[in-house]
């Protein structure tokens, strides 16, 4: 199943082939990581800002997986193809990943103009974020060029 929907992002142009430095996960593993602690720092006083920078760590710590691969999303594709990419090569971890993004946009674009993060929520998102950047860390080692 994973490789049909990478051959349909593909095909839709909404994920693009890379090489070279930019077929290295690593880097945005480090980026990840880095994003996750400023979020974790963020979360006493800044639920709101500490959940949209937990979301970015997840982002990039999925956008790292398909990097190992050769994968990169495209302006077109942006972080739904990030999403579906990794939901369907990867499993039950990533589908938090989903739900995070859907929040982080209700967050970043509001209906309302006091949409709120509790902290318990952002705390939660925190929890989310790292069991998803222990999978990519668990992953990436064994990943290989996605086939063309």
């Amino acid at each position: 199943m994973g490789a049909a929907e990478i051959d349909e992002l593909l095909a839709d142009r909404s994920l693009q082939q890379v090489t070279g430095t930019a077929a290295d996960g690593g880097p945005g593993l480090a980026r990840a990581h880095q994003t996750f602690t400023s979020a974790q720092v963020l979360l006493a006083n800044d639920p709101a800002n500490a959940f949209v920078l937990a979301y970015d760590a997840a982002r990039q710590a999925c956008s790292a997986l398909l990097a190992h691969q050769g994968l990169r999303p495209t302006a077109g594709g942006g972080h739904i193809a990030v999403e579906r990419a990794v939901r369907a090569q990867f499993g039950a971890v990533f589908v938090a990943y989903g739900g995070l993004r859907r929040r982080r946009n209700e967050v970043e674009y509001p209906s309302h103009p006091d949409e709120a993060v509790a902290h318990d929520e952002a705390a939660a998102a925190l929890d989310a974020v790292e069991a998803i950047m222990s999978a990519a860390e668990q992953l990436l080692p064994h990943l290989t060029l996605f086939r063309a």
